[in-house]
């Protein structure tokens, strides 16, 4: 079959109508693939050129019609991927060899996980596939690394000679919980009681906590939640990497999927946590504040999401990266993928020996964690 192929740097040049039709076929899309998010992305610079995040998006035409895309930057450091490889850019660097640029497919800033090689059948995902490799040779690329496929998708990516990486993130599963306490009745007596402590701690020092749908936020809340994100970064001794304008440009083009959490003491905001969901899953994202309240990051972040989930039937919750800390909390470890092809054949097989080392360590990292799991044993039979 003939398709039409290109490389854009813009999603403008493709089209939100096009992009969206495309998405609509996917069966593991989330709104971070949406055209509003990764636009916003784009036409806020946070993700551009300037930013080490040069959009080449490879697409494939039928006619008029997208048959197939994938998100690719070409990449000049490893910052905001969440699947680390500097530790290759350092062994690349003392032999003398270029690390970067290198192409990388992947959602900005984002470690979550979905498809990547977007196609309306597997005739076109097999093209698409094709005209990555014939790309990873003409951009004379140190490598490529495509983060957070599916699975299935990763397995494919394997097969067409890429390496693959395991890892672990906590998600948080609702059976249908009818309210909070029914929940909290199905973890151990340890983590229910510290839980009620943490939400304690929270109630005696004054905060309460509102949630906000995003057609409701208002500017005022948006300038005040930057400055929260900010913030975190600022504890940390780095600089964020989303913009307010980019903040702003979603609460505008995507308000469906946004919810703000607001914690305020004596009328003012103090902290706050921005999370994006669809109608069965929440992702938790961004959280910062402005003043120290002990449990108060356990409240933002995740009970009052997890309230959220109950009372609208969400059946998954998405902490986010890292966090051994959130199975206290009731989430429980996942693994996740991501795909690595590398252009220098000793290089190749130096990282596919590291990989199956790491490999093993991960798998016994959670069966270890499944074995201390927060939730009751089912009473015996």
């Amino acid at each position: 079959m003939n398709y039409r192929t290109g490389i854009v740097s813009t999603l403008a040049e493709i089209g939100e109508a096009a992009w969206t039709g495309l998405l609509a076929q996917q069966a593991e899309a989330n709104p971070f693939l949406s055209y509003a998010f990764l636009h916003a992305l784009h036409e806020s610079r946070c993700a551009s050129i300037e930013s080490g995040w040069q959009p080449n998006y490879l697409v494939l035409w039928q006619g008029d019609t997208l048959a197939a895309a994938l998100p690719l930057y070409l990449k000049m450091h490893s910052y905001g991927e969440y699947v680390f490889d500097w530790a290759w850019a350092n062994a690349y660097a003392e032999h003398g060899l270029a690390y970067y640029p290198k192409l990388l497919s992947a959602i900005p800033f984002t470690p979550v996980s979905g498809t990547r090689l977007l196609a309306r059948d597997d005739y076109a995902r097999a093209a698409l596939l094709s005209f990555l490799q014939q790309q990873q040779q003409a951009a004379e690329v140190s490598s490529t690394h495509i983060l957070f496929p599916p699975e299935e998708e990763a397995r494919q990516l394997g097969q067409a000679g890429f390496l693959l990486r395991s890892g672990v993130q906590f998600h948080w599963i609702n059976p249908g919980y009818a309210d909070f306490e029914q929940f909290l009745a199905t973890l151990e007596h340890k983590k229910r009681k510290n839980i009620r402590a943490e939400r304690r701690k929270v109630l005696d020092a004054g905060v309460t906590m509102r949630q906000v749908r995003g057609a409701d936020i208002t500017p005022a809340q948006w300038e005040f939640f930057h400055r929260c994100y900010s913030n975190t970064y600022a504890e940390h001794r780095s600089s964020p990497y989303l913009s307010l304008e980019f903040f702003q440009r979603i609460g505008s083009s995507m308000p469906g999927n946004i919810l703000l959490v607001l914690a305020e003491r004596e009328g003012r905001p103090i902290a706050a946590s921005l999370l994006i969901h669809t109608a069965d899953t929440l992702y938790g994202r961004y959280w910062g504040a402005l003043e120290h309240v002990p449990c108060l990051h356990f409240e933002t972040a995740y009970y009052q999401p997890l309230e959220f989930c109950i009372a609208q039937g969400i059946a998954t919750f998405e902490g986010g990266a890292q966090g051994e800390h959130k199975m206290a909390r009731g989430f429980l470890p996942q693994k996740t993928w991501s795909a690595h092809w590398l252009a220098h054949p000793a290089f190749a097989d130096a990282v596919q020996r590291f990989l199956e080392r790491e490999r093993g360590g991960i798998d016994a990292y959670l069966d270890e964690l499944h074995e201390h799991s927060p939730f009751r044993a089912p009473p015996a039979d």
